[in-house]
């Protein structure tokens, strides 16, 4: 029996010691404590009331407090505290509070929390201690047990005067449960080696022996054949604990046979080696990926600093980091658990970095904002300006004021586009009603717009043969009668719609049956409307340049970010060639696009120039 005690402790040392050790004080007692409440740290509480509830049933209630679901409660609580102080915190700023006055309030959840963690600690501490107290009183008993076997096993005929003495303290032996660990396996050998003594001692009753081998053989076999079947169980947590069950059935079965007692032992050796390896890999492979997790959340925490250190000038800029950070803090949450001494300082330092670049965001916007309504009032206050004089028929002088206000109007800031085009419209609607009035008074003879009318006239019949002919039409000899038509006067006010409507007609059936460009017709379209709008003012033809050099700027941005995002592109795959192409032909288009307003703003400076 000495071999099989020395295997025992050698070999089960090397995994989890023995099933004493493993219950009470191993490193591998507490993994398998911890995975026997996972359910209960899965749980997820929706508020602070919830866990505190929790807290006080364990607290005040019968049941022992488990370790891991404490821990859990407290990481969920602190979890929603956290939460809870930021909404606080941003609810005030969001109204206006200044940043370095904010204070924190005290809260009475958390002191009545503390409160509980206490009473739970002192219970956990009574519990210890009485379950300490009961392993001496047990330990005790199981050495007073060993004695008496150990003076039964002194003679074969002491050994067959007590045998039935003996059965008494073997049962007692396995009603007492159990004992110091420190203790443990010195007293299970100590038991181990009597008990087998005392077997091999007994000669009277030669049957009764014959019969508890057998019978504790085939109880040995039999938790055997178990452990060894649990090398197939797929969840290597529930193959552990089972394993502990059955290590603490074996010590309790009885002696079997001499010559078979080595065997057997070293049959469920073996079968434990093997749960044990599977059970400490699936806690080495847990680590390990603990470890890639924090790797993977530096990485994180890395890339966020980094993001919310970069200067942000307009809001674009906000909106585009925004999306960036967002999409990091989607990546982190699909990522598990740190190992337990980083992971709640590695989502500290990254929820700062996330917080650092949020309340820099909520600042800009606050500014933003308050700009937007400075530049709302000013403009509010030039279009009554503009109300004031709209009725005046000092054409000269109000027509210089009036000028002065849209010059003015071009310095102020930008406002959100809703509300800045409403206020355009008014501006523009005061400033047209006189410019209208005016031209009305001051429009010269009618003879000079009647003969402008035949003239455009002559050339929308022109136009009409060339659509109605069947010859083929170039593009040059379209765009020649546009030019001509384009550079005749004013008509009559009463037949301006009627050749509109006409010259757009026959335009829209060259453009489609002839297959001229759009951007031609685009143009040319542009060119027939800029006498219209020139009728307007000065104001309107400077107006339009400005949002056509505002979008000829865009578009240029455009067509640089694309040409060097196309850099960035690998097109070492059919995705990356596609994605490529895709890019050269937005590329191409926006080129078109940027021509096309550059021959708008030569257009309008050709005809500013033609006024003067």
């Amino acid at each position: 029996m000495d071999s099989q005690e020395k295997t025992l402790t050698q070999g089960n040392a090397e995994e989890v010691k023995n099933v004493d050790q493993v219950t009470e004080t191993t490193p591998a007692a507490e993994e398998s404590q911890v995975e026997k409440t996972e359910d209960i740290a899965k749980k997820v509480y929706a508020s602070k009331d919830e866990v505190l509830e929790r807290i006080k049933e364990i607290a005040h209630g019968d049941e022992a407090p488990q370790k891991s679901e404490v821990d859990h409660l407290k990481t969920a609580f602190y979890k929603l505290h956290a939460m809870e102080r930021e909404a606080q915190q941003k609810a005030y700023l969001d109204a206006g509070g200044a940043p370095e006055a904010y204070q924190v309030m005290p809260d009475e959840k958390e002191e009545a929390f503390k409160a509980e963690m206490q009473v739970i600690k002192e219970k956990r501490a009574r519990i210890f201690q009485q379950q300490e107290e009961e392993k001496k009183e047990n330990l005790k008993r199981k050495l007073e047990i060993i004695e008496k076997i150990k003076g039964m096993a002194t003679t074969p005929e002491e050994a067959n005067k007590s045998y039935q003495e003996f059965k008494k303290l073997q049962q007692e032996w396995k009603d007492i449960k159990a004992v110091p660990a420190e203790n443990s396996n010195e007293l299970w050998r100590n038991y181990q080696h009597y008990v087998e003594q005392y077997y091999d001692l007994l000669k009277l009753n030669i049957e009764a022996r014959e019969y508890d081998f057998k019978k504790n053989l085939e109880i040995k076999t039999r938790l055997c054949e178990a452990a060894e079947k649990l090398a197939d169980e797929p969840d290597v947590i529930s193959a552990f604990h089972q394993l502990q069950e059955l290590h603490a059935q074996y010590r309790e079965a009885g002696p079997i046979s001499k010559e078979l007692r080595e065997e057997v032992w070293t049959r469920f050796k073996n079968a434990s080696t093997v749960i044990n390896k599977r059970h400490q890999q699936h806690f080495e492979n847990l680590r390990a990926q603990e470890e890639e997790n924090l790797t993977k959340k530096t990485a994180l925490c890395e890339k966020v600093e980094e993001v919310a250190k970069q200067e942000c000038k307009t809001a674009a800029d906000w909106e585009s980091k925004t999306k960036e950070i967002i999409d990091i803090q989607t990546e982190w949450k699909t990522i598990g658990f740190a190992p337990q001494k980083m992971n709640v300082k590695i989502f500290e330092r990254f929820r700062a970095a996330c917080d650092d670049f949020f309340s820099r965001k909520t600042q800009f916007f606050r500014d933003m904002k308050s700009r937007f309504a400075e530049n709302a009032e000013k403009k509010k206050v030039l279009i009554e300006k503009a109300r004031e004089l709209s009725d005046s028929t000092d054409w000269k002088s109000t027509s210089d004021k009036l000028i002065a206000l849209q010059k003015e109007w071009k310095t102020i800031g930008m406002v959100p586009k809703k509300l800045g085009d409403q206020l355009w419209n008014d501006f523009l609607e005061a400033c047209n009603k006189f410019f209208e009035a005016r031209n009305a008074a001051n429009a010269g003879t009618r003879n000079e717009e009647r003969t402008n009318l035949e003239k455009k006239r002559e050339i929308i019949a022109k136009l009409r043969e060339l659509a109605d002919s069947g010859n083929d039409v170039t593009q040059e000899e379209v765009h020649a009668l546009v030019e001509e038509y384009q550079a005749i006067g004013h008509v009559p006010y009463k037949e301006k719609d009627k050749v509109y409507n006409e010259y757009h007609e026959v335009m829209d059936k060259l453009y489609k049956e002839r297959n001229i460009s759009v951007a031609r017709r685009r143009l040319d379209n542009f060119k027939s409307n800029l006498r219209n709008m020139a009728q307007r003012g000065e104001n309107a033809l400077d107006n339009e340049r400005s949002k056509l050099m505002h979008r000829y700027e865009i578009l240029k941005q455009e067509i640089q970010t694309y040409e060097n995002n196309i850099g960035f592109l690998s097109v070492s795959s059919k995705k990356g060639n596609s994605l490529v192409d895709e890019m050269k032909r937005k590329i191409s288009k926006l080129k078109d696009d940027l021509e096309l307003v550059r021959q708008k703003i030569k257009a309008i400076d050709a005809e500013n120039k033609e006024e003067e």
